[in-house]
This record gives structure tokens, sequence and C-alpha cells, in this order.
């Protein structure tokens, strides 16, 4: 057993049923290890590792309550434990890569905030601009080495092909990121190569932690796949959910001010799929998203009133219903316990059922 699972042995070796609990359950038994890796890093990177996840305030004090929100609810590494129940093995066993993800996770996090300039993350200041743009880069890329470094240490049978399951993954990452910052110079962009983004982007890192699981506890390769291809169609599942909260959700459900991704033109599904269209609405959007000049608070409303009225929102929520499905069929494929497939089933839910 590694260092980083023994810290974790106490831990139950079922999830619990409610979702509250479940989300719970799984920082409970992944902080412990995760505050260990971070507490390792140079101190820069220390403090605004541990302001991005909660756990100080700015000035680098300590904070005052658990901040669970500020740090995440855990649904990656909760992906990573019950992958592992799913094919019968302890979630214990596989707590380095739950750690893993998770930092690549707040890597990724970290630069995109970045890259897109959003202010806010987890409903306060984004790191870029609390602690200014190099000390996120930098404290991104320390979290990156970090998660390699934490499954090269593991001592596991299984630790190599955890290893070039996350490598595989982080390309996935790179050429998703790579093509959403080219969606932005492009002046029309096909629904279809969005979603093969959102597959690198959002579904890749979800796919690698239902798959971390898998391979850690050792399943075989057909068992490991079904739950990778579970993990990334409900990766582009929640992205297209959180288009639709990008557009018209609300700062407290989302984070991010409202109207933020309007204003930024920023092309997510029902922005594509609106732009396509050909009728009165769509024609109008456009006219709005070729202007040069910012966009100003009423035609941030104008447009999210043409997005909704060319068909943006309603095909957006199809598509998410439509990855569910086959997340649920690739699951079905991994034969996983069956309590363990309540859970999951319930978990893609969770997730995608969010107030838009």
């Amino acid at each position: 057993m590694s260092a980083l699972s023994s810290m974790a042995a106490a831990a139950p070796r079922s999830a619990p049923a409610s979702d509250t609990a479940l989300f719970g359950w799984a920082r409970e038994l992944v902080t412990p290890a995760l505050r260990r890796v971070i507490e390792e890093l140079p101190a820069p990177q220390r403090e605004v590792a541990g302001y991005h996840r909660g756990w100080n305030g700015a000035d680098g004090s300590a904070a005052a309550e658990p901040a669970t929100e500020c740090g995440g609810k855990a649904v990656r590494p909760a992906l990573v434990f019950l992958s592992a129940l799913a094919v019968g093995a302890p979630a214990d066993s596989v707590v380095p890569g739950a750690v893993a993800v998770e930092l690549v996770h707040d890597f990724s996090l970290l630069h995109d905030d970045v890259i897109d300039a959003d202010p806010l993350r987890r409903h306060r200041p984004a790191v870029w601009r609390q602690y200014g743009t190099p000390a996120a880069v930098l404290t991104g890329d320390a979290l990156l080495i970090s998660a390699l470094a934490v499954l090269a240490a593991d001592s596991t049978p299984h630790a190599a092909a955890a290893m070039k399951e996350l490598s595989c993954t982080l390309n996935d990452l790179l050429r998703g990121q790579s093509q959403d910052v080219a969606f932005e110079s492009t002046p029309r962009v096909r629904a279809e190569e969005y979603l093969e983004m959102a597959a690198g982007k959002t579904g890749a890192l979800m796919g690698c932690a239902c798959a971390l699981g898998a391979l850690l506890a050792g399943a075989s390769e057909a068992r490991t796949a079904g739950l990778r291809d579970f993990g990334r169609h409900l990766g582009i599942a929640f992205q297209c959910v959180d288009d639709l909260l990008g557009i018209w959700g609300t700062t407290l459900r989302s984070g991010k001010p409202v109207g933020a991704d309007v204003a930024a033109r920023k092309k997510s599904l029902p922005v594509v799929v609106a732009l396509a269209d050909t009728g009165p609405a769509g024609r109008r959007l456009a006219e709005l998203y070729d202007r040069t000049e910012p966009l100003s608070a009423a035609d941030i409303v104008t447009a999210t009133e043409l997005i909704e009225e060319a068909g943006g929102r309603e095909a957006t929520a199809v598509e998410a219903r439509r990855q569910v499905g086959a997340a649920m069929r690739a699951l079905a494929r991994a034969e996983p316990v069956p309590s363990v497939y309540r859970q999951l089933h319930d978990l893609a839910l969770l997730m995608t059922r969010r107030d838009h």
C-alpha cells in the first residue's frame, strides 16, 4: 500500500447512499492526502494553492471554517472511488489516483481562469486576480508536477498503467484547451467541433478519473474502458449544462458574473447552435457577435434572448441528455457492482440536472 493510501486506511469501504453524503465522503477520503501533497510545495505555491482550495485566506491565514464550496465538490475524486467500488475494490486502495486527478483539475482551473480572464472562481476572486497571473500560472504548473509525482511514487502493481492513463489525458486536455482558445478567433464553429473540444477539455479528465479507479483496482481492460467511456460522456454532458449555466444561471449558482460568457462572446454550445440558425434570430445574433466594440448591458440581454429563440438552449439540453444516455450504456458495459451502478447513475443525473 502506498503512503497516500495508508493515510485513508480507516475510511469506510463503501460509499454512502445520499448525494450530499457521497461528496462529503469523497472529500474526507481525499483531503488528508491532498493536503499532504500541497504542504510539500514551495511556500509561495503552497499559499496560493491553499487559497484556491479555500483552506486559507489571501493573507495566508487559515480559514475560520472549512470552505468545502471553495474547495469544490470533489466530483472527480468521487468518480475515482466509485469506479474502484464498481469493480469490487475498496475505495481507500485508489487514493493516489483521486489525489492526482484533483491536482490536475485544479491545475486546469488556475490556467483556464488566466486564459479566459474570469474574475471569479468558487464565489470569490480567482487566483490570478488575487495574486497575479505569474503566481496563478506557476501554482498550476506546480500542481501538475505534483499530480505526476503522486502516481510515480505509488508502489502498487498498476501504478505504471495509471501514469500512462494520466499522460494520455493531459494530451487530450491540451488539445481541448487549444481548440477552445482557437474558437475565440473563429467566426463560426460547428456543433461537432465544439463537442470534440468538450470531449478533450472536460470529458477527458472525468474519463481519466473513472479509468484510474478501475486501473488501480486491477480491473480488466474491458471494464476499465466501459468506466472510462462513462466518464467521458458524463464530462461532455456536464460541459453542456455548464454552458447553460454560463448564460442562464445565476452568480450564486455558477460562481461567475451573470452574462459574462455572452459579454465575452464565448462560443459555448448554445451560441454555436444559435449562430448556425439561418432564421432572423440567428442572423441578428451573428450581427451582435461580429461587432468589434464591446457589448452593452442591453446587447447582452438581447443576445441571450436571441440564443434561446434560435434554439441554442433547447438543443444544448437535448445534447446533455443524449450524452447521459451514452454514459449509462458505457457504464453497463463495465458490469459494475449493482449498488454502485445505482450510485453512479444517480451521480450522473445530479451532475447534469443543475438549475439552468
